[in-house]
């Protein structure tokens, strides 16, 4: 006798609200730490250390922003898979990586470093290009991208 197996039925939607032509371009690491500097809670910033993506078209045109982790005083776990499944869903053809220090500094890590090497490694395989990794703080940014810190 055949034994039936339930399984899940995958789906994969995307909807913007936005219509393409209003989107903000994104042709510098300013215009991606406005963006992203106007949508993190004050609350937060200096309290505890997030790690979000700036989701990108074709054309560097903003998708949208999403939260990928939330972490202590001084650390943030991040998961590459949860970067790469919003990526894919949102189908973003590139991705800012940006994240705060609580503490105010704006010097990088090594674990930073090695963190966006790691992302771009996969984004290359996947086909969806890191063009940025930013250190947001209360007071300004920096950028990787800026600071020739982006391996290729």
């Amino acid at each position: 006798m055949l034994q039936l197996f339930k399984v899940a039925e995958i789906e994969l939607v995307y909807r913007s609200k936005i219509k393409a032509k209003d989107r903000p371009l994104i042709t510098h690491s300013f215009d991606a730490y406005e963006i992203l500097r106007k949508t993190w809670d004050d609350s937060k910033i200096e309290l505890l250390e997030q790690f979000k993506i700036l989701l990108l078209d074709r054309k560097n045109a903003c998708l949208g922003i999403s939260e990928i982790a939330s972490g202590g005083t001084d650390y943030c776990l991040i998961d590459p898979k949860l970067i790469f499944m919003t990526a894919l869903k949102a189908n973003a053809s590139a991705i800012v990586l940006a994240h705060n220090h609580p503490s105010g500094n704006l010097k990088e890590s090594q674990s930073d470093i090695e963190l966006t090497k790691r992302v771009m490694q996969a984004g290359d395989f996947l086909g969806i290009r890191v063009l940025d990794h930013l250190i947001i703080t209360a007071d300004g940014y920096a950028s990787f991208e800026d600071k020739s810190l982006m391996p290729r």
